[in-house]
Order: structure tokens, then C-alpha cells, then sequence
């Protein structure tokens, strides 16, 4: 086996997705992996020393019998859930940053599990039009609570000073009441018109 072989084979990685094996690309481009780090880096900041924890990419997270994922970042509050091999068990937060090939899945099918798991928040990062979409759980259902969205210069330019004044550029994860985020710091370092 050629070294490129070998180092491909350590980098795959795969999910178990309605009891089917689904391969996830082996390597992300730049801004999915930015902004995953970025958002991590912020929960495990401000999480340093508290009950939850963040736990970045790369973790497997045990929902049902057919459903295995790795999200780009999650928070578990019960450390029960936390074992040697991975999450056992619904995060308090998830965070799944879309990549073309695992758009549908993340809109749907993972989010379906989640909800149905009970995960309490979910974001939805979208490294293309650099928006966060939220959703929170409401009697048993994921609901949209809101799409939080950086302009770029050229947008901000054509807005009515009305328009200006309304734009969100910090908001509160529903887990902690003093914690706000800036989307700035989600969406910082990115490649721009790139994924």
C-alpha cells in the first residue's frame, strides 16, 4: 500500500445515518474548518471551568441504533454521557457547518434525529452566504428561532440607514443567559466566495 493510500485511509470517516453508512469528505475546505474551530473556541472559552463542556469536530455522537454522527461541535451538559468512544446520548447544543455534500442530511435527516433525540438547540453555519440558522426545541419540535446573517460591505452600502440600525451582529445561545455571541468571531478568518 502506497503511503497516499495510507494517509487517505486514516483521514476518511464516516457516519451511520438511517442505519446506512454515509462517508463524510475526508477533508474540509477552509472555511467549514474555520468556522468550526471559531465556534468551538468560543463555547470552550466561555464553558472553562462550568458543568457543559464543548466538544469539538471529530467526536462520534451515539443517538439511536442507526444513527451515528460527528457533528462540527456540540455541548453536553450531562458528563454521563461522555464515555471513552464518544457521546452517548443527546448534546444540549449541536453545531453542523453545511458542506454541499452534507447539505441535505444536516437539513433534514440529522436534524429529524435530533429533535427526536431531544437536543436542545441546533445551529446550521453556512460558510457560503455566512449565516447561522438557530432552532430551538419547542414542545418536542425544532423550531427556527432565527437566521443570523454577516453582510458583506457591498450589501451594507445599498442599506437604508433603517436597514443598518436593525441588523443583528451579536446573539444569545438559549443554554446561557450571559453569553452572547458576535457573528464576527463565527465568520472571521474565512477565504472569501469560497467554501
Amino acid at each position: 500500500m502506497s503511503n497516499s493510500n495510507l494517509a487517505y485511509e486514516m483521514e476518511y470517516r464516516e457516519e451511520l445515518i438511517d442505519g446506512k453508512i454515509v462517508a463524510m469528505s475526508p477533508r474540509p475546505g477552509w472555511n467549514h474548518i474555520s468556522i468550526a474551530a471559531n465556534i468551538y473556541n468560543l463555547f470552550a472559552n466561555y464553558l472553562h471551568g462550568k458543568k457543559c463542556t464543548a466538544i469539538p469536530d471529530g467526536c462520534d455522537l451515539f443517538l439511536t441504533k442507526e444513527d451515528r454522527f460527528v457533528p462540527d461541535m456540540m455541548v453536553v451538559c450531562d458528563r454521563d454521557k461522555i464515555k471513552t468512544d464518544g457521546v452517548h446520548g443527546a448534546p444540549d447544543l449541536v453545531v453542523e457547518v453545511l458542506s454541499p455534500s452534507t447539505a441535505k442530511n444536516d437539513r433534514f435527516r440529522k436534524k429529524n434525529v435530533y429533535q427526536l433525540c431531544g437536543v436542545r438547540e441546533y445551529w446550521i453555519a453556512d460558510p457560503a452566504n455566512r449565516m447561522v440558522e438557530q432552532y430551538f426545541l419547542v414542545d418536542g419540535v425544532l423550531q427556527l428561532n432565527a437566521i443570523y446573517a454577516v453582510y458583506r460591505d457591498w450589501e451594507i452600502r445599498q442599506m437604508t440607514e433603517e436597514e443598518r440600525a436593525a441588523m443583528v451582529t451579536r446573539f444569545k445561545c438559549s443554554l446561557f443567559d450571559d453569553f452572547e455571541i458576535a457573528l464576527e468571531d463565527i465568520f472571521t478568518g474565512l477565504l472569501p466566495d469560497a467554501e
